[in-house]
């Protein structure tokens, strides 16, 4: 006896997507699966979160380790004050104006000390970078003379001018020399020959080719040396106003070290790193207005 065998099933194939003749058009495309989703770059997540956001999670994250500490009496009083009472005798030394006298008193300090270290390191600059006579005649000794630590040199300043103001102010002038004169030196010297070439090739006259090519050259290199002077600036003046100074943020420190008083030291020490970070983003903002020209790598 024959038995019929009936042929095997099979899957008719998914005809879904195309489009039969007098049937409507194709269906819409589904949605793809999680995993295949396009991607977010990672800058475009970033930017959710604020910039200034970013900046100051690291020092509060840093101050509420300080408390932290202060609480759990790891940190105790006589060795760092908690944030609490630095805030409390910073609120109390501005009410009764010591510290805004003592903040009047630096800054004009660091004012005449960096405006006649800018003159001095940039017209140094100028003379060594701009003429081979200039180099021979001046590099050699601004070499020598910045291997000498300035603070070394605070007995011979008392000794040639006094105990006053002059004193400070030199020791700042001398600490702000230096940095700016390598900088704006490099920065000279680093000039493109081709781009002096090109405005030769253009007719420029010696100073046409100073003022329209080598200065502008140097420019990012004199705002950098800049920014390593104002450092140093604010370096010096630590040392100066402990040299028999009767005013000023050096002064405050001074007394609280005889009275042991480590919440006024460490809010001296915040004025100073307030002051250094505002004398900072001063000559940044300079760099973004004045080097508008200079496209620059901005991060990631």
């Amino acid at each position: 006896m024959s038995v019929s065998h009936a042929p095997p099933h099979s899957p008719e194939p998914d005809i879904s997507g195309i489009s039969k003749p007098g049937s409507p058009g194709p269906e819409a495309p589904r949605e793809a699966p999680h995993d295949l989703q396009p991607v977010t770059p990672a800058s475009t997540r970033r930017a959710r979160v604020p910039r200034w956001l970013r900046r100051t999670s690291g020092p509060l994250l840093l101050l509420a380790l300080w408390q932290v500490l202060s609480s759990s009496g790891v940190l105790t009083s006589d060795v760092l004050a908690s944030p609490g009472r630095i805030a409390q005798v910073g609120w109390d030394l501005v009410s009764d104006g010591s510290l805004p006298s003592a903040m009047a008193t630096s800054l004009r300090r660091v004012a005449f000390g960096l405006l006649f270290g800018t003159v001095i390191g940039t017209g140094l600059a100028l003379v060594s970078g701009l003429f081979r006579v200039g180099e021979d005649l001046v590099d050699a000794p601004v070499q020598m003379l910045r291997t000498v630590p300035f603070v070394g040199l605070i007995p011979l300043f008392i000794i040639w001018f006094g105990i006053g103001e002059a004193p400070k102010t030199a020791i700042i002038t001398l600490g702000v020399t230096f940095p700016l004169y390598l900088n704006v030196y490099a920065g000279i010297r680093g000039v493109d020959s081709q781009l002096v070439e090109a405005g030769e090739s253009l007719g420029l006259s010696r100073w046409g080719l100073v003022r329209h090519v080598v200065l502008p050259g140097a420019l990012p290199g004199a705002l950098t040396g800049l920014r390593y002077s104002l450092g140093i600036a604010w370096l010096a003046l630590v040392f100066a106003e402990q040299v028999n100074a009767d005013a000023g943020i050096g002064f405050l420190m001074v007394q609280a070290r005889d009275f042991l008083q480590t919440d006024v030291i460490v809010v001296c020490l915040i004025v100073y790193a307030f002051l250094g970070l505002l004398a900072d983003f001063v000559v940044r903002s300079l760099e973004r207005l004045l080097l508008q020209w200079r496209p620059t790598f901005t991060g990631r």
